[in-house]
């Protein structure tokens, strides 16, 4: 089964429906599957739900569907951003199933696990537990929360071979490998493709048998969230203060 495609179009092309939910990976702009985004924003598919511990920035990543009003519904973390998504949320366009970020990260790794729900200490109490079961365990509540599952799973690896096997690069790793097991379809994006058998097996972060298409994404675009800087320390020019 040959899982390379030529490009994001042809990864996606079959798969995406209007309707469907999602799961994104990536934290901040670190690890987004912005190639895969694209496509999916080419395809016109619409009432999209997408599960991603962000929305990206204005103009890149998600926020990009979010200028086409392709997201109906985002099940997320972190949305502080953004300002379309928040205009939309406060309009009412856009509806927003928030959670604390341990808890969608669990969730996400319940679903893909099988596991339909578990129990949490995170938000007894709060409103996060409005509306779900709490059990007493030990003397303490918990709150039950259930697993996430998806259509499709998008993804970046830094490196991948053709047999699907994926290795992701520090920040990526917090959402793509757990979102790579949690869907019915996993699309990966990889930045250096090998030949299968030239990754080390144990330096494999999510096995092929997760990954069923693939594309070949060289040189993509290293996006900055929030860029800080600090003054360089002046350096005297070459033969300041030599006496004559």
């Amino acid at each position: 089964m040959d899982k390379v495609y030529s490009d994001a179009r042809a990864a996606l092309a079959g798969a995406v429906k209007d309707g469907m939910t999602i799961m994104a990976g990536g934290f901040g702009l670190c690890g987004i599957p912005e190639t895969l985004i694209e496509a999916i924003r080419d395809s016109g598919a619409k009432d999209l739900t997408f599960i991603s511990n962000n929305a990206g920035v204005d103009g890149i990543g998600l926020g990009r569907l979010l200028e086409t009003r392709q997201i109906r519904k985002m099940i997320s973390s972190y949305v502080g951003e953004n300002k379309l998504f928040a205009q939309q949320f406060l309009s009412g366009e856009l509806e927003l199933e928030f959670n604390p970020q341990g808890t969608l990260a669990e969730r996400i790794r319940a679903g893909g696990a099988g596991i339909p729900a578990f129990y949490t200490k995170t938000g007894v109490g709060t409103l996060i537990a409005e509306g779900k079961e709490v059990r007493e365990f030990n003397g303490e509540k918990y709150v039950m929360e259930t697993g996430l599952f998806a259509d499709i799973s998008i993804v970046h690896a830094y490196r991948g071979d053709t047999e699907g096997n994926l290795v992701y690069r520090k920040t990526a790793r917090n959402f793509n490998p757990m979102m790579a097991t949690a869907s019915r379809l996993t699309i990966a994006e990889v930045e250096h493709l090998v030949p299968a058998g030239e990754i080390d097996p144990d330096c494999i972060h999510t096995p092929g048998i997760f990954v069923k298409r693939m594309v070949h994404v060289p040189n993509p675009v290293k996006h900055i969230e929030q860029r800080t800087t600090r003054k360089r320390a002046e350096v005297a020019p070459a033969g300041a203060g030599e006496e004559v």
